[in-house]
């Protein structure tokens, strides 16, 4: 059953990428609701690889400021809460409790390159969720990828043994800060059917 326009326009053909952000504040509740919708969003063998570090204070944003972008420090300074949309290559020792139909992990276990290769792709997927669930719970989003991956390893990730692919701000969004939007691929250009 296709979703109706409202849904639409709040997901897609409304939605925007904010650089700049209004003092409302994002509640713990919003941020589990964001959670508990993408979690349920498909990814290979429901590996869910998929790693979300939530930075809303101070002192955490100062731990990241290092490592962004000069064009990436002031957004991200305002926006009320900065995702580390993050993935861990060891995965697959959950596979057990979230794919149990099969012994997935045996899968993985031993060949680092699958695993990392897999990792990857389905935790890109699970921040792409994020940024769909965001939305729908009514809040703005920011992602971008300019950063150095291995100061926010480093920072916020070593003992984790997780490892980060991009950042996604997240808040509500003034309106004021945007750029109009940019043109995008006409299906001929993106795409090929046979």
């Amino acid at each position: 059953m296709p979703i109706d326009a409202a849904a639409l326009d709040a997901l897609f053909l409304q939605a925007r990428t904010q650089n700049a952000w209004t003092d409302q504040p994002v509640s713990d509740a919003t941020l589990l609701e964001l959670y508990d919708l993408l979690k349920l969003a498909p990814t290979s063998a429901n590996s869910s690889p998929g790693r979300f570090l939530f930075l809303r204070s101070a002192e955490a944003k100062q731990r990241l400021k290092p490592a962004l972008s000069p064009g990436n420090v002031d957004k991200t300074m305002a926006a009320p809460v900065t995702v580390i949309v993050a993935y861990d290559p060891a995965f697959f020792e959950q596979l057990p409790k979230l794919f149990p139909h099969a012994d997935a992990r045996s899968w993985f276990a031993g060949n680092a390159a699958l695993a990392e290769e897999t990792a990857l792709r389905n935790g890109t997927l699970q921040g792409g969720y994020l940024i769909l669930a965001a939305r729908a719970v009514g809040l703005d989003c920011g992602p971008m990828s300019g950063f150095d991956r291995a100061k926010v390893d480093e920072t916020f990730l070593a003992s984790l043994g997780w490892k980060s692919n991009f950042l996604v701000n997240l808040g509500h969004g003034d309106p004021a800060g945007l750029f109009p939007r940019s043109p995008r691929l006409a299906f001929h250009e993106a795409c090929v059917l046979l």
